[in-house]
């Protein structure tokens, strides 16, 4: 891919989505343009289930019954979130405000 390629999230800051997989649901808090974890939790991904590197990653504070927990997914991992059901991610306020009709504000500067 050129280095002057443009690139566009499909998923953006405050949105609530959930893994296409894996049983969690949470809400975007940063988001890198491509891969940018390290070699090692890249490998640990099991090969059939690994994810390409040139395409969006996200930043999300995940829940799911068992544990909350921040969570590093691709794009191809992840559709957006339609339950409207209210997140109880204990970091939650950290970066958001909510507002009046439930809009996830976030209140912080992005990682990236």
């Amino acid at each position: 891919m050129s280095d002057f390629a443009i690139k566009y999230a499909r998923f953006q800051i405050g949105q609530v989505v959930k893994h296409r997989l894996l049983s969690f649901r949470g809400i975007i808090f940063d988001v890198d343009p491509e891969f940018d974890n390290t070699e090692e939790w890249y490998m640990a991904i099991p090969e059939a289930l690994r994810p390409m590197r040139e395409q969006p990653f996200y930043h999300v504070l995940a829940e799911s019954d068992e544990a909350d927990y921040v969570a590093y997914v691709s794009e191809q991992n992840l559709e957006a979130d339609e339950s409207m059901e209210p997140l109880r991610h204990p970091m939650l306020k950290d970066y958001f405000d909510i507002s009046a009709q439930g809009e996830y504000l976030f209140i912080g500067e992005p990682l990236n």
